[in-house]
């Protein structure tokens, strides 16, 4: 139990800690938006998911460090993270719905690959370009769902409704 204390409060560590607070904070707001929506992967789903994606991030980054021979480093360390784009793939497919001539879920499906995406960013230490990200995608979000419901944009389909 020491050990793990003393691990936690190593000051070289809080940028670590920092990133998963971030993540977790990033999907809380992609999963609040879908949950303000009524959609089937809300707050709990997309937090889990990016702060999944940074964890995986920082120790596929941190084991290279921690286990690799000095000079000799033959890992790659974003070959865990590359495998997380797998996992998201699946995610999503689970959420996609077809019945017939229609298909829904498809902003969802979309959504989790980006909270994958965010929570990668996060991880690797890209904080710049991952908030850059998360605020252009709620603009877009914003604008999109104004636009959808004022039928602003005619013959368009949005993922509140079928698509045939």
């Amino acid at each position: 139990m020491k050990d793990i204390i003393q691990a936690i409060t190593y000051h070289e560590h809080w940028e670590m800690y920092a990133r998963l607070v971030l993540s977790a904070v990033f999907g809380f707001v992609i999963g609040l938006e879908r949950t303000s929506r009524s959609k089937p992967a809300g707050i709990k789903t997309y937090t889990f998911v990016t702060v999944a994606s940074t964890l995986l991030t920082l120790i596929s980054i941190y084991s290279v460090e921690r286990y690799s021979v000095p000079g000799h480093t033959m890992m790659d360390p974003m070959r865990l993270t590359a495998q997380i784009v797998s996992g998201l793939g699946f995610l999503g497919a689970g959420l996609i719905i077809q019945k017939g001539r229609s298909v829904k879920g498809l902003t969802s499906a979309a959504m989790i690959f980006f909270a994958g995406g965010i929570g990668i960013g996060v991880g690797a230490g890209y904080y710049g370009m991952t908030t850059f990200a998360m605020l252009l995608m709620y603009i877009v979000i914003v604008v999109g769902h104004r636009l959808e419901h004022n039928r602003m944009l005619p013959d368009q389909q949005t993922d509140d409704e079928e698509i045939r």
